[in-house]
């Protein structure tokens, strides 16, 4: 037996807002695998070299090796030092590892809004509750992470400009492409130049172009990071709690939908 008047209408709202999901997840997806195979990024995550661009060469806490065997069948091996912070959490691994985060919260939230979707045309009980309890999980992790980043913004802010510094450097030190390619993501990204406004003439070419008086006026990349985090958090916050909003809504209509067609179903 089919659900009625206002169930009826819970159950095209809950068929919109999956479709809604499901894109959002598409979207998500398509920007992990974006940053993940375009050829500005692309070197990043694989080739011989891809590890330089997220090792800065300050070893604190771990060493890294990576085996490599050259076209000449010379076998050598080459450490790689990352930087770790005290909590033992590696800025460069958190740089690689949050692409295929991306990638894998696209492909969840596109089978989330799938079970929505099937389970509200459907009106299937079982779809409509494994959605219910995906949804909770997603709401969970959304939770803790906006928890964990609001009580460690310092941490994190300080991590990341501790990156770039000790990236500038060893890039002033040793001149190797990879590095310079990190310097021109990470600046052309944030819209600064350097330590402070500006670099020597080793890295001119990784900062942003500028023309006539811009040029003169330029931040400083530290600067900008801080920016970012204090201007941009309360965005972020608003957003996720806007999230947060819609996905409770989801849930309770999920669960209305749910009881509704098992009491139509007990009535036949």
């Amino acid at each position: 037996m089919a659900v009625f008047g206002g169930i009826r209408c819970v159950k095209y709202i809950m068929f919109i807002f999956n479709v809604f999901f499901w894109l959002a997840g598409t979207g998500v997806l398509a920007i992990g695998l974006w940053l993940r195979f375009d050829p500005k990024t692309r070197g990043l995550f694989e080739g011989a070299e891809s590890p330089h661009i997220f090792f800065t060469g300050n070893a604190h806490t771990h060493t890294f090796t990576h085996a490599h065997t050259h076209k000449h069948a010379h076998t050598y091996i080459i450490k790689y030092h990352c930087r770790c912070s005290d909590g033992g959490v590696c800025v460069c691994v958190f740089l690689c590892v949050g692409v295929y985060i991306l990638i894998i919260a696209g492909s969840f939230m596109m089978v989330v809004g799938f079970l929505g979707c099937c389970g509200a045309i459907q009106e299937s009980p079982c779809m409509l509750g494994l959605f219910f309890f995906f949804l909770l999980i997603i709401f969970a992790i959304e939770v803790a992470a906006g928890i964990w980043g609001f009580s460690n913004q310092s941490k994190v802010v300080d991590d990341i400009t501790q990156f770039y510094l000790e990236t500038y450097q060893n890039y002033q030190n040793t001149s190797q492409d990879t590095l310079r390619e990190t310097l021109r993501l990470i600046q052309t990204g944030l819209d600064c130049c350097g330590p402070t406004g500006s670099v020597g003439d080793f890295a001119k070419d990784t900062c942003p172009p500028r023309d006539g008086l811009d040029s003169l006026i330029t931040k400083s990349c530290p600067d900008a990071i801080d920016e970012v985090f204090d201007s941009k958090l309360h965005i972020i916050g608003g957003v996720g709690i806007t999230i947060g909003v819609i996905m409770v809504f989801g849930m309770i209509f999920s669960m209305l939908l749910c009881c509704a067609i098992r009491k139509s179903r007990e009535i036949v």
